[in-house]
């Protein structure tokens, strides 16, 4: 199971501003006016972050347990699902080809479907993640 949480610390400076540093992403951090703003620029942040990585390919940092004085920042719904498929079908050594004869479609569909930009519908992922043994789940959890 994957969960698409990064841990990150979150400390007000001098002049009230809260910085939010990314244990897992030491290129990436934000701040806010406050702790709301704050939790808003680090999801961004970390939005751009992995959608870059994602763009190119790159190797997506696995999300250490969050240690004390750190909060957990969820990646945004419109990437998680991108991610999951990404990282399953590199778990499962399955290219872009494969999986679209998988699934029928043209390869253009998968590629698609692995774009940060381009706007996926859920069902489409949800299929796709089947047809690697997988399946999506959302979760609701109290905010913290």
């Amino acid at each position: 199971m994957s969960a698409f949480t990064y841990p990150a610390k979150f400390t007000t400076g001098s002049d009230g501003r809260v910085l939010v540093e990314f244990a897992d992403l030491p290129r990436v951090s934000t701040d806010g006016k406050d702790d709301r703003e704050a939790m808003e620029e680090a999801m961004d942040a970390l939005g751009s972050d992995l959608s870059i990585r994602l763009s190119r390919r790159e190797e997506i940092p696995v999300p250490s347990p969050a240690k004390r004085g750190q909060r957990l920042v969820p990646v945004p719904l419109w990437l998680a699902p991108k991610l999951a498929l990404y990282l399953a079908m590199r778990d499962g050594q399955v290219n872009n080809s494969e999986l679209a004869r998988r699934l029928g479609v043209h390869e253009r569909v998968v590629r698609r479907m692995l774009d940060p930009a381009h706007a996926t519908k859920a069902v489409k992922i949800q299929a796709a993640l089947a047809a690697l043994g997988k399946q999506m789940i959302v979760e609701v959890r109290d905010a913290a």
